[in-house]
């Protein structure tokens, strides 16, 4: 499953920031425009039978395709080992799918498309009130209601006090973050804040230290939202086990 809907996360990655229907037409090389047939649309398989080639006219098909599929099939399977059969699996499901597409375009065009994130939000925020109605687990749904407003006003201040340093854009997905950690327990609200940030100061310094970037040069923070949240998430209940009371 992880692997179909990474490819789906390609067509997702490619059309929304060029604001193209992802429905129509059918995927076609970005270089002759033929039609990709079907068997040529085999996740990873496809790619690698084809040597990473466009069929009809040989052009270079880059490898961040094959790659999307194969890290949002290492999420959906990491996601079903980490939380098992629980109700709010779909919702996590969905969530990371987004988060890896949002990731990608965040990094190559450093905005975070309203198109996905709206659509991700509610439908993300569905999963868990249907996850609550289904287990009685509403305490955790207004934990991770609550949450997520605190994460927004966060996020809304530190935009309104300096635009440049965080865009509206992760204004916007906070909101849906810190619902899925909120669920999970504020601990792991805390956790994915901390996380987030430190990764992106880790990487931030090391880039202007390599003078990759400039200081005022922007940088895809949407990215580390994701990765502070995949840390909470995968890694948790390890990293959080010392500061549980016994």
């Amino acid at each position: 499953m992880g692997l179909a809907i990474g490819s789906f996360l390609n067509v997702v990655i490619y059309r929304v920031p060029k604001k193209m229907s992802i429905v129509s037409p059918r995927s076609a090389c970005p270089s002759c425009g033929a039609f990709i047939a079907e068997k040529d649309n085999i996740p990873v398989a496809s790619w690698l039978l084809l040597r990473g080639r466009c069929r009809h006219c040989h052009a270079s098909i880059s490898p961040q395709y094959p790659l999307v599929e194969l890290a949002c099939a290492a999420l959906f399977a990491g996601l079903a080992a980490r939380l098992g059969y629980d109700w709010a699996l779909p919702a996590y499901l969905v969530l990371f799918a987004g988060l890896l597409a949002l990731s990608v375009i965040d990094v190559e065009t450093l905005l975070l498309p309203r198109a996905i994130v709206w659509p991700l939000s509610i439908a993300v925020t569905a999963l868990f009130v249907l996850a609550a109605a289904i287990t009685g687990q509403w305490h955790d749904l207004l934990v991770g209601a609550l949450s997520g407003a605190a994460w927004f006003a966060v996020f809304y201040a530190i935009n309104l006090a300096s635009p440049r340093i965080l865009g509206f854009g992760d204004v916007r997905l906070a909101p849906v973050l810190g619902l899925a950690l909120g669920w999970l327990g504020w601990r792991y609200v805390l956790l994915g804040f901390f996380a987030a940030n430190l990764i992106g100061a880790v990487i931030g310094i090391a880039l202007i230290a390599s003078k990759r970037i400039s200081r005022q040069q922007q940088i895809p923070y949407g990215v580390f939202l994701a990765a502070g949240c995949a840390v909470a998430v995968f890694a948790g209940p390890e990293l959080l086990r010392p500061f549980t009371p016994h």
